[in-house]
């Protein structure tokens, strides 16, 4: 006799039960949810835009505006040489969702607002808008910023600005090229590939094709290692300008389209296969008899377009400080909602170090971003804009650089989750160095510094006297204080080579000591506190978590 066979009936899908994984973090208010900005917003004038920014922050913490972050830098531009006919079109397809956004951060007024409404704390009410939009995506910053930034260099050259600036201001976006728009968005393009950085060297030659000289129509040939955002309608570029009009390195705008309504001469050679920015198409293009019109003195590029230069300095400050923001956001919703070894992440010891000194580092960037906003708003006095000449370069070179370091960090509270696309800290981690090298790697940052200093000593005067104000709070700070006017005074006596190779030590103590200046200022004690033992004790350590013994964390945590 043979047994009857036992049936074991399956259960499928038992191993797909899923637990102790933290929640999406959709639909939350950006804005409301960070206090350290809203302070900051309130601390320096811009209460009056409290309302749009918590719109703004509804905006971009719904499921929506995240999905369509995620879609723009997985889906990344496709570059469109030509038609299917054989005719140049020179054109960058974008998915929907990139036009989505950057639509949304116009509307908002995240480009220009501060300029179309100047009032006390307009760069801060722009600056913490700009900042919640590239929180979530920041690829489409790029052209909001440029088109924020080349308002000054445009109101160099009146009856060019009466042109364009209108357009620029305005609200709507449409990513058609066309002559007929009443908006305009605007890119850049200087370096080339012999120069880099060095732009004097730029070989681009721009010839008149009339008269000469400033407002009037050159035909540009060259080549341009970057230009961002090449399906901008507009862009301040450099070239070495010849005739009788002037000679010289000037600076001039270039439309994409004629007022005619023909395309002009803008030839897209590729696109950059960047690390990071993936969602914001950068490239290279040649010009050949393109018209453009100078902006400016003949011979004074630089110098004109360094006004654009030095706003877009100040979003990789917003930029990189918006990133922080996400990374801390992050790291914390993910261990305060997954348990390990019978308590939640964000409750054992090691990881709450970690996190605490995350939130230091973002407070300290935030703080001090909020701060260099205000100083760029149009009641700024003398003072005011010595102090924002040096203290931008200062905390470009210094929040740019920790960037990456603080993405990784948050990045590893996640674990593996933490390495792959599916969660935004890895596309966080490959955009937080572009804002380190775009306008100005570190060594040219630090060198802007020495230069500052030189020409303009009334900004070391400024930056001393706004550090000082903390003075007697905290005894550690105090001694890197003056530890910090040594310096200055010692580099002012060295050689040029030897004021170089000293920049680097310099600017980073002037950065430290102005964000944990701006911390016990405005900041709670044990913030403030925390900070300073930290990055300027003698127990300071490299890496994040190794916070000093007696660190509130709870109370640093609380804020965030």
């Amino acid at each position: 006799m043979t047994q009857s066979a036992t049936h074991i009936h399956p259960e499928p899908h038992v191993t797909h039960s899923v637990f102790n994984q933290a929640p999406p973090r959709v639909d939350v208010n950006e804005y409301e949810l960070d206090t350290v900005l809203v302070e900051a917003v309130r601390r320096h004038d811009g209460a009056w835009g409290d309302a749009e920014l918590r719109e703004i922050g509804a905006l971009v913490g719904s499921e929506s505006f995240k999905h369509d972050a995620h879609l723009a830098n997985t889906i990344t531009p496709v570059l469109h040489t030509f038609d299917r006919w054989g005719h140049r079109i020179d054109e960058v397809e974008y998915h929907p969702a990139y036009h989505r956004i950057i639509s949304a951060a116009i509307a908002h007024g995240a480009h220009t607002r501060c300029w179309a409404d100047p009032q006390p704390g307009s760069h801060v009410v722009r600056a913490a808008a700009f900042m919640l939009f590239g929180q979530i995506e920041p690829g489409h910053g790029c052209p909001v910023s440029m088109t924020h930034a080349v308002i000054p260099s445009l109101e160099l050259q009146p009856d060019v600005a009466a042109s364009w600036v209108p357009k620029a201001l305005s609200r709507s976006y449409s990513p058609e090229l066309s002559a007929d728009k009443e908006s305009a968005i605007f890119g850049m393009s200087m370096t080339e590939k012999q120069g880099g950085s060095d732009v004097r060297a730029n070989t681009t030659v721009a010839v008149p094709a009339g008269t000469g000289g400033p407002g009037t129509e050159y035909l540009l040939t060259g080549h341009k290692w970057f230009c961002s955002a090449p399906m901008s309608d507009a862009f301040l570029v450099l070239a070495q300008a010849q005739g009788a009009g002037g000679e010289g390195l000037s600076c001039f705008l270039l439309p994409r389209v004629l007022p005619d309504g023909t395309r002009n001469v803008f030839r897209i050679q590729r696109l950059k296969n960047k690390l990071g920015n993936k969602s914001n198409a950068s490239s290279e293009i040649e010009l050949d008899g393109t018209v453009a019109i100078m902006v400016g003195e003949p011979g004074r590029g630089v110098r004109t377009i360094i006004e654009m230069v030095a706003q877009t300095r100040l979003d990789c400050v917003l930029g990189s400080t918006a990133g922080m923001r996400q990374s801390v956001a992050e790291a914390l919703w993910h261990a305060r909602n997954r348990a390990a070894f019978g308590a939640t992440l964000a409750d054992q010891p090691a990881m709450t170090a970690v996190l605490a000194d995350l939130a230091l580092e973002s407070e300290a960037a935030t703080t001090t971003a909020i701060r260099l906003a205000r100083a760029h708003d149009e009641d700024a006095d003398d003072q005011e804009r010595a102090f924002r000449r040096l203290a931008t370069a200062v905390a470009k070179y210094w929040i740019c650089k920790r960037g990456p370091h603080h993405a990784y960090e948050a990045l590893e509270c996640l674990g593996g989750n933490g390495y792959t696309e599916d969660f935004p800290l890895a596309m966080r981690y490959r955009e937080q160095p572009v804002m380190a090298v775009w306008e100005g790697s570190g060594n040219v940052i630090a060198l802007d510094v020495l230069r500052a200093m030189t020409r303009e000593p009334e900004s070391v005067a400024a930056f001393d006297a706004e550090i000082g104000k903390a003075r007697g709070a905290n005894r550690i700070l105090d001694t890197h204080l003056d530890r910090v006017r040594d310096q200055l005074g010692e580099l002012s006596r060295l050689d040029p080579a030897g004021a170089q190779r000293q920049a680097r030590f310099t600017v980073e103590a002037m950065a430290l000591a102005l964000q944990a200046s701006l911390l016990v200022r405005y900041s709670p004690a044990a913030v403030a506190d925390a900070f300073i033992a930290a990055r300027l004790g003698p127990d300071r350590s490299f890496e994040y978590g190794a916070l000093p013994t007696g660190t509130d964390l709870g109370a640093i945590l609380e804020r965030h």
